[in-house]
């Protein structure tokens, strides 16, 4: 492309890209694609972008290409590479001069300089760190920033490559420039401390976004830029500077009104410079070391005293509470049980903080922790009034509410708590003591503190299981306090549920459940629970004391309350507006579900009637709409075969949450997959509609995801339900589908494919085969070869089994294909089969398909065929290990029975505790009373077949075959075979 006559037609179709008209845009986008492969397509681009003259929007597109284009064609091994010649001229063009007036366009040049580097320095270009270096000192302020935001986005993007090579290289720009870039920080730093004294805002802002960009630099050469950065005096001197241009900012800030522009950026500063440590201490524990003490007194003095009165910020507390945090937690300073296997860098900085953590220090810590930390705000109070959903979806985790003070501050508490309990244990019991009793209604600052108080225990509740008797403090007090109904004393209500969900699964007895139960129905029947303060406590309760692996749950306790909750919560989830509060509902819901099964049916028809109206309501609430899919998931279960009601409103539902054309199917597909097996496990029946649900089927399969399992779950459970109507329709996709999984998948999903088709075989030994018969040669010839894999090699030889047994001439045409594509005889494919089956047997470890195998090479018998003759030894072998599976000897009559033999059909009897069967574990137990495996005795069979055997081939030559047999087996099969 040559440059003076594309420069003009570029230009215009550049400018035509930024068009609001489509009619406009498209053809000129596509333009710019075709270009992005031409020769000096980029130098045109350079040039554009570099003209100031021209619009910023085109100007801003440039750009944009240019930074897209280093990504695709700059590396020498990507197709349509960028020429050397022609990588050299925009390299040097890069960086002629850094006057770039848009702030926008300058960090876009500098980000594409930046990707060039990852690629290029310092081997095809080491002149971009010395022309930066340069270009920082300048006195000019605009080349001045813009070097040195381009020398930071630099230095970040060298820092961030991993490779051994890399590294080293980093390592050694790290230590050319260290010096200098500590001198350019301090330079800009003290600039910007005397025009904050003097009172020149203007060029004091101008100075602190330089000192925050040197500084951005040294963060990144600092933690990243040395192996062992303790034996480096610059860089522990830089760091040990960092404490105190701390100080020093803080108190600037001070003088720096909160609507000031610089405030912002200065706080930025300050937060820089915890990261700085945060960053260090993350990477480099052992160089730290000498840190720890000042580290610890900085953050505790500031945090913990009254010296950052009037200074500190929420950010900037959080941040010293996470230095605290990570020095008290790190790994690296805790010694092992036995001290000699300690490093002395290990044991050097455990002295260093168990000399900082003195008891006075630890109280100090945890009294201001709690009173003060932990206390409810009056903006807190006003909002939970103003706005409680608001406020409890904030404190359950909303986003703001991650980054905020309050779960830092518990954070710490816990860890701290944790790690000096024998310490803290008396100090805060003795603030639970102080509180015993009643509280004075009009004294708020006392409530908070219980409040509080009452925090710190619920957080602390495993390290004072043997400190705290509970349930006394429940029955005497705690209780007593949620019947409490004073205004003033919801914070208190709120606090002791939460409270008491902390410590039921730590600490509490079965057996004051039900008094439990009924303080919880008193607070779901408050009138105006939703403005209650306590309401996501509540629900933070039932969650805690209703999950499943909760071992003291007792269901004939909670039954006398079911009715009265369930109601309750129902009238709670029409009541909230929330999308998040109306999801923990449903979550709770669903918990109560879960837990009582089948004793729910009485109660959940409201709820039933009102799921579909909360479905439309929420179309644009997919994450609301995942909760609901849950609740569904237990009513079916649930419910069992009633839930066949529910299919009017379940299978549009599972047809909208796992077709993959559908948009929100990327939400609510994992919910749907399972929702939909749980329907088809308790279907009665399959009916037209959710037969036509499995058309979303074939997309599915062609995703190949991570549901990859359930997707063959439903399959199955489509079979055990219906085979014949359903393989009539979809088998031929199916055997498709599959003939293209098996090409490129895993050896567990290969396993799962071949069980279906060992599932359809179970079901329809007849027409089976032949509905899948484009699997079955690669099966045949995987058995031949050796399968190595066990579990692939068990399940070809149980689909095997099935044919072999079951479909003798279907068996028999199979043999004979293979042998045709092989150019074999049958028999010679027949007994490299019985060979590889026999030589296989202990890759069987199911006891069905063991006991199958013996019954499948057992029906070849009898025969005269000399294949299977040569073979006998093997079919014996198998046979008797078949029946060590299977016999049990009868201790009164001492003769044996065959263990899987089953005669009818016993609906289980099911504890309360226990989930009863579904429609498709009877349907389960239904087929296998008509499978040979169930219904074929092992050993009558075996006698049968040996006798059939001996009348084909006279005495004599009947005995020489079973000459062949070892002696101990053939001993052992007469002994299973007494009394034939």
């Amino acid at each position: 492309m040559d440059l003076n006559s594309a420069s003009t037609i570029v230009l215009q179709v550049l400018t035509q890209a930024t068009s609001q008209d489509t009619a406009v845009l498209k053809p000129a986008e596509e333009q710019l694609k075709q270009w992005e492969t031409q020769p000096g397509f980029y130098s045109v681009l350079l040039n554009i972008f570099t003209n100031h003259t021209l619009d910023v929007n085109v100007r801003w597109l440039a750009v944009l290409y240019f930074k897209n284009g280093i990504d695709r064609y700059w590396r020498r091994v990507a197709p349509h590479a960028l020429s050397e010649e022609e990588k050299t001229t925009l390299r040097a063009g890069l960086i002629t001069n850094f006057n770039e007036p848009v702030n926008q366009i300058a960090t876009q040049i500098s980000v594409l300089i930046a990707k060039v580097a990852r690629v290029d320095c310092p081997r095809q270009w080491p002149e971009l760190i010395p022309t930066l270096l340069e270009s920082v000192k300048v006195q000019d302020d605009l080349r001045q920033h813009r070097a040195l935001l381009t020398f930071y986005h630099v230095t970040k993007t060298l820092a961030s490559k991993r490779l051994a090579a890399d590294r080293k290289l980093f390592y050694d720009l790290a230590s050319g420039i260290y010096s200098f870039a500590c001198s350019l920080w301090n330079h800009h730093t003290d600039t910007f401390l005397q025009q904050v004294c003097t009172g020149d805002e203007a060029a004091a802002s101008n100075s602190l976004e330089r000192t925050l960009l040197s500084l951005k630099v040294l963060r990144k050469l600092t933690v990243h830029g040395f192996v062992e950065p303790h034996w480096s005096v610059e860089v522990m001197g830089f760091l040990h500077a960092v404490f105190e241009r701390l100080k020093q900012f803080l108190e600037c800030s001070r003088s720096i009104r909160a609507e000031n522009v610089c405030r912002d950026r200065l706080e930025k500063t300050i937060i820089l410079f915890t990261k700085v440590l945060l960053d260090f201490l993350d990477q480099h524990p052992f160089s730290f070391t000498p840190l720890i003490q000042r580290s610890l007194e900085f953050a505790v003095s500031y945090v913990f005293t009254e010296a950052g009165e009037g200074i500190v910020f929420e950010r900037f507390i959080v941040q010293c509470m996470n230095l605290i945090k990570m020095i008290v937690k790190n790994y690296a300073y805790k010694p092992s049980k036995n001290i000699e296997d300690s490093s002395p860098e290990t044991l050097e900085a455990h002295k260093i903080k168990t000399a900082f953590f003195t008891y006075p220090t630890l109280m100090e810590i945890c009294r201001r922790l709690v009173t003060h930390y932990f206390l409810l705000t009056k903006e807190e109070l006003t909002m939970w009034e103003e706005d409680p959903e608001g406020f409890t979806v904030e404190e359950s985790g909303g986003d703001s509410w991650k980054y905020s003070l309050r779960p830092c501050t518990e954070v710490l508490f816990i860890d701290i708590f944790h790690e000096y309990n024998q310490t803290l244990i008396p100090v805060l019991l003795e603030m639970v003591h102080s509180l015993q009793g009643s509280t004075n209604m009009e004294d708020a600052s006392a409530v908070l503190i219980k409040d509080a108080v009452y925090n710190a225990v619920g957080l602390a509740a495993y390290e004072l299981f043997d400190s705290v008797d509970f349930d006394q403090w429940f029955k005497n007090q705690l209780l007593a306090e949620l019947q409490v109904s004073h205004n003033r004393y919801k914070p208190i209500r709120r606090r002791v549920i939460w409270l008491i969900g902390q410590w039921i699964s730590v600490k509490f007895k079965s057996d004051l459940r039900p008094v439990l139960y009924e303080a919880i129905c008193n607070l779901l029947q408050d009138q105006d629970l939703v403005s209650c303060i306590h309401l996501q406590s509540v629900l933070f309760f039932l969650n805690d004391c209703l999950p499943v692996d909760d071992f003291e749950f007792r269901t004939d306790q909670f039954l006398p309350y079911l009715e009265s909750m369930f109601t309750l919560l129902f009238q709670l989830l029409q009541e909230v507006t929330q999308c998040d509060t109306k999801m923990h509902v449903l979550h709770v819901l669903s918990c109560v579900i879960e837990r009582v099964n089948m004793q729910i049916r009485p109660y959940v028809g409201c709820l039933v009637q009102y799921l579909p109206l909360l479905w439309k309501q929420s179309e644009e609430h997919n994450m609301l709409r995942c909760a609901i899919l849950t609740t569904l998931i237990h009513l079916v279960q649930g419910l069992g075969a009633e839930s066949k009601n529910l299919y009017p409103f379940l299978l549009p539902v599972i047809q909208l949450s796992t077709d993959v054309s559908q948009p929100p199917h990327v939400y609510l597909l994992e919910d749907g997959l399972e929702l939909w097996l749980v329907t088809l496990e308790n279907s009665p029946c399959l009916t037209p509609e959710l037969l036509r649900i499995f058309q979303n089927m074939s997309a599915l399969l062609d995703l190949s995801s991570e549901n990859l399992k359930n997707f063959f779950k439903i399959i199955n459970a489509y079979i055990f339900l219906s085979s014949s109507e359903f393989l009539q329709m979809y088998a031929a996709d199916l055997c498709q589908s599959f003939c293209e999984l098996l090409k490129d998948i895993t050896t567990e999903g290969q396993v799962q494919v071949l069980k279906v088709v060992e599932n359809v075989l179970k079901v329809n030994p007849v027409l089976g085969p032949q509905m899948f018969q484009p699997l079955l040669p690669s099966i045949v010839r995987g058995i031949i070869d050796g399968e190595r894999y066990p579990v692939v090699m068990s399940t070809y030889l149980g689909i095997m089994g099935r044919v072999l047994l079951q479909n003798a001439r279907f068996f028999s045409l199979l043999l004979n294909q293979v042998a045709c594509e092989l150019g074999q005889e049958l028999d010679q494919i027949l007994g490299n089969i019985i060979e590889m089956w026999v030589d296989r047997m202990d890759n069987i470890t199911q006891p069905e398909r063991r006991k199958l195998s013996a019954l499948a090479l057992l029906s070849l018998l009898p025969s005269l065929n000399s294949v299977i003759q040569d073979k006998f030894c093997g079919i014996i072998n198998i046979s008797v290990e078949g029946l060590h599976d299977v016999m049990t000897e009868d201790p009164e009559t001492g003769t044996y029975k065959d263990c899987m033999l089953m005669s009818h059909f016993e609906e289980p009897k099911v504890t309360e505790d226990e989930e009863p069967p579904t429609e498709q574990d009877k349907r389960k137990k239904m087929l296998a009373l008509k499978d040979p495996v169930h219904t074929v005795s092992l050993q009558q069979f075996i006698y049968e077949k040996l006798k059939a055997q001996q009348e084909l081939l006279g005495e004599q030559g009947f005995q020489a075959l079973m000459e062949t047999v070892d002696t101990e087996i053939v001993a052992q099969l007469q002994e299973f075979l007494q009394g034939f």
